[in-house]
């Protein structure tokens, strides 16, 4: 449901484009990117930061296609969102010694420092890949076939990293769940003595 309603954005681009041009496709993404914002932030009262950079992002880059009339800029936007993401990354942890991609899942799984330090790594990986990708469809191929990749490319190959970094993490998430059981039943037996005693 969650990659659903991210996608919403990029759903109604794709839209717009099939049913207009990429003018007011490009004008539909921010109005979609801010009914989105809002929408997160009357029910939670909270933003994640990279939904805050991606509207940055749109704005400049979406703002300039339609000032300029120019497919260009939009045609940069992604590559430059993946890229900008991919930076924070390296930067928290390099420079700040902090993790974003623990701080992120650390509640929802525990890794070995080395494991995280990798799973970071190759998030920034991912993203720097994905920028050149993105850049490569939009400079050598048709208009319409980059507006099909944003959506159905793009996504897919998340997708497929995301499976493929469950099936790396499939080790550890079962130590884990080794670990809340032991927990769990030392908790109990801990309930027991008490009771006893």
């Amino acid at each position: 449901m969650k990659l659903l309603f991210d996608l919403f954005p990029v759903v109604l681009f794709f839209l717009a484009y099939k049913l207009h041009d990429i003018f007011v496709a490009t004008a539909v993404a921010i109005a979609a990117t801010f009914v989105q914002i809002g929408w997160l932030w009357i029910r939670h009262r909270q933003i994640e930061k990279m939904m805050w950079i991606n509207l940055a992002v749109i704005m400049v880059f979406g703002g300039a296609t339609l000032v300029f009339q120019d497919e260009m800029f939009i045609k940069w936007k992604p590559t430059v969102f993946y890229w900008l993401i991919g930076a924070v990354l390296f930067i928290s942890n390099w420079l700040f010694s902090k993790n974003l991609i623990k701080v992120a899942l650390e509640k929802q799984m525990v890794l070995p420092a080395a494991v995280w330090n990798t799973l970071n790594l190759s998030w920034i990986v991912f993203f720097v890949i994905m920028g050149c990708v993105n850049l490569f469809v939009a400079f050598n191929y048709s208009l319409d076939t980059w507006v099909s990749f944003k959506l159905f490319g793009a996504t897919g190959l998340m997708l497929v990293f995301i499976v493929a970094q469950i099936i790396f993490l499939g080790k550890y998430l079962k130590d884990t769940a080794v670990l809340v059981v032991e927990n769990t039943d030392n908790a109990d037996d801990g309930k027991t003595k008490s009771k006893i005693e």
